[in-house]
């Protein structure tokens, strides 16, 4: 996979889709927030907007390694270790914080995506995809995200909408060369 220069994720469509050069380069399905979209502090949804990868944080780390305030636990996730913390929302493999790009709307204030530690990060295999589930950020299976991960730099735009993905693409896909 070439190296990615946007991602866009359809809320509707619970996908991420990645571009280079504006060609759809792959698609995953996600998780976004059980509370719907919405940009405020404390709401529990996901930002819609535009952000950028502000940090890309766990490289090199086992799949399933648990993260905790953005550091590895030295725990690897097993359904063992999911029932002795049963409310624990696992962030685990990897993490891309994202940093809202449109101030008032999801930087700054009561709005801010990065403040409110909003990431695409990997989630146990036994965690639906395609439905919203989330406590605002999008959950990805591990395998998919370390997929992904190696092929997001720092700083790609990642575009979150309500809109459905397919419209999207129209507007910005070029025919593959």
């Amino acid at each position: 996979m070439p190296a990615l220069d946007f991602l866009q994720v359809s809320i509707p469509d619970q996908t991420l889709s990645g571009y280079a050069d504006g060609v759809l380069v792959c698609r995953y399905e996600v998780s976004t927030a059980a509370n719907g979209a919405g940009e405020r502090n404390g709401s529990g949804c996901t930002p819609r907007g535009l952000h950028q990868v502000r940090a890309r944080i766990g490289d090199g780390l086992p799949v399933g390694a648990v993260l905790r305030g953005r550091r590895w636990t030295g725990e690897i996730w097993t359904p063992e270790l999911h029932e002795r913390f049963p409310g624990r929302d696992w962030i685990l493999s990897r993490i891309l914080w994202l940093s809202g790009c449109e101030p008032g709307v999801n930087r700054l204030g009561e709005v801010d995506t990065f403040r409110r530690y909003i990431y695409l990060h990997g989630t146990p295999d036994s965690e639906p995809m395609g439905v919203p589930g989330s406590h605002g950020c999008i959950r990805m299976h591990n395998l998919d995200l370390l997929e992904l991960f190696p092929n997001v730099p720092a700083y790609c735009k990642v575009l979150i909408s309500d809109q459905p993905g397919e419209a999207f693409q129209k507007t910005v896909s070029k025919e593959p060369s």
